[in-house]
């Protein structure tokens, strides 16, 4: 079984590979993207499977170097689901994009660009999520970055490159702040394996040990995009094409928030900074959601209240419980899943209305019953209405809080209350004004467009192009993320137990070095 680990990584590049020899061929093309991530997905379910059924983690020492000195990939139950999650968004935005691709004639996603982009980002993504010590991780990040740094230009024009650039400059910053600290680590403790870390952690004076852990969490915290450091966020993602946009939303913050997890559970779990965690996560949900209230094009609202629900995600890392961690998992999943369905969904209201602003698009109601649906049933999830999985999420986080019982704790879920109610309210307002407002309803319009004329419109939003065609590809495979969505309500049971599991393996310290030991014999022994 454990020789399939390093497959998550090899396919897709390989496929990037085979895609880029075929780059006048886009057939070819989509045929490898979607083979590659089908695959990738089988094999990361057999892993789930196999790693859930018999309790153990699986280590792989690529090329067979002992530990320190070899590549170590490790999968457990957290980094197998997170591998599952990611391979559904992935595929199904690559879908949505072959679509629009075959739609536009290419003109927003060129083919020969985008497709070998796309499988180096999974790569990257994948290999971040089973890294096994700090530097393969920092690979990781660099791998996906790079991909990122080419689809968040895709076509070339002014806003995208503006955008582009500042967020190139915050990626090497936070890069340049995560390889200084693997080099400290490696400097004081002579590696970067993460589990020879967990052990030798504790060696470390408690002011240098609080450097090291100080400098990866600046790090990861601009990757994640918490705030004050997610400045760079909702400028950069809604200029980028909607497919780019959509797994962008989905899986790049979730990257920095699961190395902060690896970090804060398993490195560092005698150096305590949870308050500060605490303070940071109450002002990331209040001020996302704050900014999403006042704007007024569709993906600024969505890139805001990312950066809000990220801060629901630091809440329960910084609760630091195990019930905290299980539901902190399953927020992250729900929130990959439904963040990604919104933006699939304003792509097609942008292809249908010609704007993502709510103060030009109005009487989809009656003109798109269907993308209707499909906007409305992910922002009430993501608005926290039971009884969808965004309830679930949040109700488990406020009760892991309040058994702690603190002020603070209390003061969070006040704050995260708050937070949803405004995110939910944000989402219908949008939701009523461009659907439910008449399209020919010419005497309210004055009085509609003075209500919300204080709303701030995206820089870029008059650039948008006019309506266009939408293929049934692009609303079968929207309608496909909205199904996914409520299979985390209706399944929620299951996923909910599978994810305390993996929360109470987060909180008990385990010897993950002999756990990699045995891998490695055991492949010595197929050998």
């Amino acid at each position: 079984m454990s020789a399939l680990v390093p497959l998550l990584v090899t396919l897709p590049l390989l496929g990037a590979a085979i895609a880029l020899i075929f780059g006048r061929a886009r057939r070819v093309q989509v045929g490898v993207s979607v083979v590659t991530l089908t695959l990738v997905l089988a094999i990361a379910a057999v892993l789930l499977y196999s790693v859930d059924s018999t309790g153990q983690a699986l280590a792989v020492s690529v090329g067979g170097w002992p530990v320190p000195f070899g590549i170590v990939l490790y999968v457990d139950r957290l980094a197998a689901l997170l591998v599952v999650i990611s391979s559904v968004v992935l595929l199904a935005v690559l879908l949505f994009s072959v679509g629009q691709g075959a739609a536009d004639g290419d003109d927003d996603t060129p083919v020969t660009i985008f497709h070998p982009s796309y499988l180096i980002l999974a790569a990257g993504i994948f290999n971040a999520f089973i890294a096994g010590d700090l530097f393969n991780l920092y690979v990781g990040f660099e791998i996906l970055l790079v991909a990122s740094y080419v689809l968040i230009t895709l076509g070339s024009t002014e806003s995208r490159i503006r955008t582009g650039v500042v967020y190139i400059v915050v990626s090497l910053v936070s890069s340049i702040l995560f390889l200084a600290a693997i080099a400290a680590i490696y400097g004081a403790l002579g590696t970067v394996n993460i589990a020879q870390l967990s052990e030798r952690m504790a060696e470390l004076p408690q002011p240098t040990q609080l450097v090291l852990h100080l400098m990866l969490l600046l790090a990861f915290s601009i990757k994640a995009a918490v705030f004050p450091l997610s400045f760079w966020l909702p400028d950069s993602y809604p200029t980028a094409p909607a497919p780019v946009t959509a797994v962008f939303a989905g899986l790049l913050t979730k990257v920095g928030v699961y190395a902060m997890i690896r970090t804060e559970t398993q490195i560092f779990r005698d150096n305590d900074v949870n308050t500060l965690l605490l303070i940071v996560a109450l002002a990331t949900m209040i001020v996302g959601v704050l900014g999403a209230l006042a704007q007024a094009e569709l993906k600024r609202i969505l890139s805001f209240t990312l950066v809000s629900h990220v801060g629901y995600l630091v809440f329960g890392l910084a609760v630091a419980t195990p019930v905290a961690l299980g539901a902190t998992i399953y927020y992250m999943v729900h929130h990959i899943v439904v963040q990604t369905t919104l933006f699939l969904a304003v792509g097609l209201i942008e292809r249908r209305a010609g704007s993502t602003s709510i103060l030009k698009v109005k009487g989809l109601m009656r003109a798109a019953p269907v993308i209707a649906v499909l906007y409305f049933l992910p922002a009430v999830n993501l608005g926290g209405l039971p009884p969808f999985s965004g309830f679930i999420g949040k109700f488990a986080l406020f009760d892991a809080a309040a058994q702690v019982g603190t002020p603070l704790m209390y003061t969070l879920v006040v704050g995260g209350v708050v937070t949803s109610l405004l995110t939910l309210y944000t989402l219908m307002r949008a939701w009523n004004l461009a659907f439910w407002r008449e399209d020919d309803d010419h005497a309210e319009e004055p009085a509609v467009v003075e209500r919300i004329s204080y709303l701030g419109d995206a820089p870029a939003a008059d650039e948008q192009g006019g309506r266009r065609a939408i293929p049934r590809i692009m609303t079968t495979t929207t309608a496909g993320m909205v199904a996914v969505t409520v299979a985390l309500t209706a399944f929620a049971g299951p996923l909910y137990q599978l994810c305390a599991t993996i929360g109470d393996s987060l909180a008990t310290p385990i010897s993950l070095v002999q756990l990699q030991q045995e891998a490695e014999s055991e492949q010595g022994a197929q050998r």
